[in-house]
């Protein structure tokens, strides 16, 4: 039986949160297994990014960090956010050309995201999965926080399960055109120079 995408997905996002905690550091290079510019290899990145910042985030929240590595850390995480944004809007192009001679059927309703938002989401899921499962199985820990941690990553599980047989749906109904896609592309305004006040006003 073909896989669909929302298992194609799982598999990777799986994979690459595996091999990144392999070395556990946000400075490990990407080694990516997949042939270039194909959308498993955008999609091993995308999930690889996330993890990434996911880690970023926890280092910055240590309450003892230097305020100048605060700050170049910071940084990273701004050039994160841009780059996560910018590889799902490159999954979304890929959707596009995908369905691009399909024809919307009379009456065809757009969905409240985008194919690729969802599978964003389907990422970070793949994360929080692996490091609920982390705490669930601890053995430095109590009884109490492992039952705890393990009826979380039971939702977490369920949420996956429902989030990718919602994928599947929304591009089946794309595929058919019972629903159509819209891409906006993310107008960030404090990235850019043009448009943030502080940046533009320094000139």
């Amino acid at each position: 039986m073909m896989m669909t995408f929302s298992e194609l997905c799982n598999e990777i996002f799986d994979k690459s949160t595996r091999d990144y905690h392999l070395t556990d550091s946000v400075d490990a290079a990407m080694r990516n297994p997949y042939e270039l510019k194909s959308i498993e290899y955008y999609l091993y990145l995308k999930n690889w990014i996330d993890a990434v910042q996911w880690h970023f985030e926890d280092i910055i929240r240590d309450p003892a960090i230097d305020p100048v590595e605060a700050l170049a850390l910071k940084r990273r995480i701004d050039k994160s956010n841009q780059d996560r944004t910018d590889l799902v809007e490159l999954v979304d192009s890929y959707f596009l050309d995908k369905y691009k001679d399909v024809a919307p059927l009379p009456g065809a309703t757009i969905n409240t995201e985008s194919p690729a938002w969802a599978v964003d989401r389907l990422s970070i899921l793949a994360l929080k999965i692996y490091h609920m499962r982390q705490e669930a199985e601890r053995t430095d820990s109590t009884d109490e926080h492992r039952a705890q941690c393990q009826a979380k990553l039971d939702i977490l599980l369920e949420q996956r399960g429902d989030l990718s047989l919602a994928i599947d749906q929304l591009l089946a109904d794309i595929a058919a055109g019972r629903k159509y896609m819209k891409v906006y592309r993310q107008m960030k305004m404090y990235n850019d120079p043009a448009l943030n006040p502080v940046l533009y006003g320094k000139k």
